[in-house]
């Protein structure tokens, strides 16, 4: 069976290191709130090559601690918009309304699977206060134009990198282009802890200071509680791997993007819409994700091939039973997206005769 993602395979590369860097927290007796942690800091705002970086708990969470943390700094409050792709993974939306502002879904683009930028300015109105641009599988979302427009219209820029770490946009590292942004760290991201983990990523001095004390109880001083806050802290042994496996991260994208040229290069089934590419570095594959109309036949006919594959995602988030108040909408692209797309494998440990026989195996599919 080629898996969709060898997490023990990818760790055993650095396995070493990997029980090395556990053993020495262990040994520390120090897990939370540690050394460890700090240096993943500084770690991570070296290769975003500037900002500030706060470790939390998990990916939500980053997004969440933006959101909150801009409401207790006055900038945001209860009930103003915030403008995301329709598309998305839940996690955009939940961050949204758990601090109860509102959602305004807008399509994507149907060629990137990213937020349409040429169509947000329909959907601004006088609550409008941020728009979240989400990096979809792992592809930059961004323009001169989105710059332009949202200082124009005082809005906040909030990226959803859970799924992009180490892209770029005209040089500059996806998570450091907006006013702040959340990463995900879920091990089966291009840099994946061992565990849940996330971080936020701000230029704003003053929302690193709100987010890093609401992500602790609301507490800069311990046991003085000047906000209601929350419990999300990045533990000791997760930050030690993190610190480990942040070093290969260009590397392993490198190979991701050789793998995902092959891929665009030789799938030629016409039953196969592939994705687009532009031979930048905006895109860092965390998943390859094709089209078809029949998806469900590819799918079990890969499956019976020993291919594992996944549907990221089946559901849209104005279809889930959590959203009954979203499910008026019509957003007949993103329907279209969530029924026809399937991820293939893809990641830093594939085989190129896995590649191969991938790809031999879709060009040879028929209805």
């Amino acid at each position: 069976m080629i898996k969709f993602l060898d997490l023990q395979k990818i760790n055993a590369q650095y396995s070493l290191e990997l029980k090395n860097a556990a053993a020495k927290v262990i040994d520390s007796g120090w897990y939370l709130l540690g050394n460890e942690v700090k240096a993943f800091e500084e770690n991570l705002e070296s290769f975003q090559e500037g900002g500030n970086a706060v470790a939390v708990a998990n990916g939500l969470d980053a997004l969440r601690l933006i959101f909150k943390g801009y409401i207790e700094l006055g900038v945001m409050k209860e009930g103003d918009e915030v403008i995301v792709p329709a598309n998305t993974y839940i996690a955009s939306i939940l961050a949204i309304t758990d601090n109860n502002l509102v959602p305004i879904l807008v399509e994507p683009d149907l060629n990137t699977y990213n937020l349409d930028l040429s169509i947000i300015d329909k959907f601004i109105s006088v609550k409008t206060k941020a728009i979240m641009i989400v990096h979809l599988y792992g592809k930059a979302c961004w323009s001169k134009e989105l710059e332009l427009f949202s200082k124009k219209h005082n809005l906040l820029v909030v990226e959803d990198n859970a799924q992009a770490i180490g892209a770029r946009w005209n040089g500059i590292r996806t998570g450091n282009l907006g006013d702040a942004a959340g990463f995900s760290f879920y091990p089966g991201k291009n840099l994946g802890a061992l565990g849940d983990s996330g971080a936020v990523t701000t230029k704003n001095p003053e929302l690193a200071k709100m987010v890093r004390t609401l992500a602790n109880y609301g507490s800069a001083q311990k046991y003085v509680n000047e906000y209601q806050g929350l419990n999300s802290r990045l533990d000791e042994i997760q930050a030690a791997f993190l610190n480990v496996k942040l070093k290969y991260v260009d590397l392993e994208i490198n190979r991701r993007r050789e793998i995902a040229n092959y891929y665009l290069k030789h799938i030629n089934n016409t039953n196969i819409l592939l994705p687009l590419e532009n031979g930048n570095d905006d895109h860092v594959w965390h998943l390859f994700v094709i089209r078809t109309k029949i998806r469900e036949n590819l799918q079990e006919y890969l499956s019976k091939n020993n291919v594992q594959t996944l549907i990221h995602y089946p559901i849209p988030p104005h279809k889930q039973e959590c959203y009954t108040n979203l499910s008026h909408l019509s957003l007949p692209i993103t329907e279209l997206i969530h029924e026809q797309v399937l991820s293939l494998p893809i990641s830093q440990v594939m085989e190129m005769d896995e590649v191969q026989l991938i790809v031999d195996l879709i060009n040879s599919w028929k209805e």
